[in-house]
């Protein structure tokens, strides 16, 4: 096999030190076929197996997913959903969680960095794929065009620009760089692409929505246009593109998915009308992240003590204010909190959604914290610091009744997609009473209250209660223009900055591309 030559360059002090910019891209043999006869040292003959090469490609798609850490935390812990409170000297890790929580991340910040680095990883080696020298099929170039789609639009809505290297372009080329406007249109251009060529795949069909359908890349393309204001700077979408988003979400119904009942059921493996793509990632870090020491699952699985939510997120569900038990009034995805009636070896009194109060073994019995005190979680904290083991509502959406570390999570779902199309009708599109629309989700959710006239705040509620979790907070808040106003523990001197709403180039991309522009603010 042929093999990719490199120069002894910044790339090799870089990866000595573990920081490998996106634009010095380190190749893998085996992905490529490449000649040594230039003087440059790589022209690109393809890759040698497209299949295998897709295949690589969702293996990558599913580590960026799995991970608590990197575009996670960023989409979450950098919104109002989520804080990862130091405890004592737990989850301290020299201020990393509470800097994104505050928006006072900076140019070095390590996930920001991570995150930049993998998904144009996953832009670049999606190009080598669709490059017709690789010869793949029709439906694996169209694979690719959706991976591509989604690294750009993960990049460009995080960090409003877009490298972009050729495949025959070697480590002393600088990548071009595409601004949001750019990187929009070329996302654009690869959805429709890729709509063409991929399998119409149906609800419920389980063992192939691991992969792309056009219903996924009908999803992708209508949360890409719904958020176009952002993107073009023109503050909300148009009319064609809100009517753009109804056609689609309508074209993903006709394939046969929709809301389903049963909330936390769809979190399982199991078959569901509502999952469109999912991904072989482990969900333990989602479930055992915030769960106590001595919370244990029935395998014997603890929990790591960090993420919690906050006050206000948790007070916008329906229910009782400071417990979860059943009877609490509480809407269906606000959950329950087992207790001493009905703690038992399946739930092992491990909450299905928010856990507040007094927590109890599978047995029934109370159960304690480390130094001894009752394990009574609460809504409030002290501060983003010295807090102790039992401050802050607890979030388990994958149950581990299911599974402790069950490889399916799901990265696109119908009830977005619902929610997506009320929230373009009520912008100005055509289409169905953006109300009843709300209010359809709202009783399958099984909510005290129905929306009398749905506003574009009880839209932006709704999806916090329907999707919270599922790495999509910051880039609504961001359309909802709610990022920046503030919320528990945000830093008062960030409020109203609104250029936190892009991230900052991580420095050493800006070093090994000068085509690089840091963002305004940092």
């Amino acid at each position: 096999m042929k093999r990719r030559q490199y120069k002894l360059n910044m790339l090799l002090i870089l990866s000595a030190m573990s920081i490998i910019s996106c634009t010095d891209l380190e190749i893998e043999e085996t992905d490529s076929i490449i000649d040594q006869s230039t003087a440059s040292g790589s022209i690109f003959d393809g890759v040698e197996d497209p299949a295998s090469s897709v295949n690589n490609l969702f293996d990558g798609l599913r580590s960026r997913y799995e991970n608590q850490e990197n575009f996670y935390a960023m989409q979450e812990v950098a919104s109002d959903e989520f804080l990862v409170p130091t405890r004592g000297t737990d989850w301290g890790d020299n201020g990393i969680w509470r800097t994104l929580h505050t928006h006072n991340w900076d140019p070095g910040h390590l996930f920001i960095l991570r995150a930049w680095n993998d998904w144009n990883q996953s832009i670049f080696l999606a190009s080598e794929v669709i490059d017709p020298r690789s010869n793949g099929s029709a439906e694996e170039v169209a694979q690719a065009k959706f991976i591509r789609a989604l690294g750009m639009w993960v990049i460009m809505d995080a960090f409003g620009q877009v490298p972009l290297r050729g495949v025959d372009e070697g480590p002393e080329v600088n990548p071009a760089v595409s601004t949001a406007p750019e990187a929009y249109a070329l996302i654009l251009q690869d959805l429709d692409d890729a709509i063409a060529d991929l399998p119409s795949t149906a609800a419920m069909d389980q063992a192939n929505l691991n992969r792309a359908s056009k219903a996924a890349a009908r999803f992708l393309k209508a949360r890409v246009l719904l958020n176009s204001g952002t993107y073009l700077g023109t503050g909300t979408a148009d009319a064609a593109a809100l009517n753009e988003v109804v056609t689609l979400v309508d074209a993903i119904a006709d394939d046969g998915f929709a809301l389903q009942s049963g909330y936390f059921d769809i979190f399982k493996e199991d078959a569901d009308t509502e999952t469109i793509l999912w991904t072989p990632s482990s969900v333990g870090n989602n479930i055992f992240n915030g769960l106590h020491y001595n919370t244990q699952a029935l395998d014997g699985t603890g929990g790591w003590n960090g993420f919690s939510t906050l006050a206000e997120f948790y007070d916008s569900f329906e229910g009782a204010p400071n417990t979860n038990y059943v009877g609490d009034g509480q809407e269906e995805r606000r959950g329950w909190v087992p207790d001493a009636t009905n703690a038992n070896e399946e739930n092992t009194g491990i909450a299905y959604g928010f856990f507040i109060g007094q927590a109890y073994d599978k047995d029934g019995k109370p159960l304690t914290d480390r130094p001894g005190n009752p394990l009574v979680f609460t809504k409030d904290f002290p501060g983003l610091v010295g807090n102790n083991e039992r401050t802050g509502v607890r979030v388990i959406k994958y149950h581990p009744a299911n599974g402790s570390f069950t490889n399916h999570k799901i990265l696109f779902r119908y009830a977005d997609a619902h929610l997506m199309k009320a929230e373009a009708i009520l912008r100005g599109a055509t289409g169905d009473d953006a109300t009843a629309l709300v209010n359809e989700l709202r009783t399958i959710r099984q909510t005290n209250n129905l929306i009398g006239s749905v506003t574009l705040e009880d839209i932006l509620a709704e999806r916090g209660r329907e999707l919270y979790g599922e790495m999509i907070r910051r880039t609504d808040m961001i359309r909802f223009g709610t990022f920046s106003a503030g919320y528990e523990f945000m830093d008062e001197e960030r409020i109203g900055d609104e250029t936190r709403n892009l991230f900052s180039i991580p420095s050493n991309a800006l070093l090994s591309n000068p085509n690089l522009v840091q963002n305004p603010g940092y």
